[in-house]
């Protein structure tokens, strides 16, 4: 389905994922961010970007390889994201969603 954001229209799946990470820009992150009562700050965004780079190289994403990725470690990462850190961030990412995640 395609969603108007402030940030620009944007193809998502049914669960709010982008269907094509290419349309996604910061703007869209902190507006679905805001949407979720989360306000990104710099550690967030260099989450998202390390996110988007190892999808990007195909590599399969895990709550423990953010974890061991000098960023954030995981109760740190627990706390940037609550509620499923791998799926919201993924979501705020703009990348579809891990295989790891149900």
């Amino acid at each position: 389905m395609q969603r108007l954001f402030a940030a620009g229209p944007a193809d998502l799946t049914d669960e709010g994922y982008f269907t094509d990470p290419a349309q996604w820009t910061p703007a869209h992150a902190h507006e679905m961010a805001a949407e979720a009562g989360l306000a990104l700050s710099d550690r967030h965004l260099a989450v998202l970007s390390y996110l988007r780079e190892r999808f990007a190289e195909g590599t399969p994403l895990t709550i423990r390889r953010i974890g061991n990725s000098g960023l954030v470690d995981i109760k740190g990462f627990y706390a940037l994201f609550p509620g499923g850190p791998l799926k919201v961030s993924s979501r705020l990412a703009g990348i579809p969603k891990p295989a790891s995640c149900v």
